[in-house]
């Protein structure tokens, strides 16, 4: 049964929202994330060991990274490979509509 990966998404978004979508062997993972408005906690950096590509599909959103420090906006369609280790967070989303992203995670 076909999906749509702007189906299903809950009318209150209370948190970011997350779904693994598919996973495998080393690390392996495909998740569907939806940010209404929601941006990281302040002082917050993720920094996962595994690798990380993410693509925008709607929406607007803007990440930050910390070493060096800088913003970097995102639109629909952009997408952004993320190093492991490499500290980041979701620095704004907008509030106005869904910003879906699509996160792929793997050992490098």
């Amino acid at each position: 049964m076909p999906s749509n990966l702007f189906g299903d998404i809950p009318e209150e978004l209370p948190e970011e929202w997350l779904q693994t979508l598919f996973s495998g062997g080393k690390g392996f993972r495909v998740e569907r994330i939806v940010s209404r408005g929601h941006s990281s906690p302040d002082g917050f950096w993720y920094e996962q060991d595994e690798a990380e590509w993410v693509l925008l599909l709607s929406g607007a959103a803007e990440l930050e990274y910390q070493d060096p420090p800088r913003r970097l906006k995102l639109e629909p369609g952009d997408c952004v490979a993320i190093a492991p280790r490499q500290r980041h967070r979701v620095a704004w989303t907008t509030p106005e509509r869904d910003s879906v992203w699509l996160a792929v995670f793997y050992e490098k």
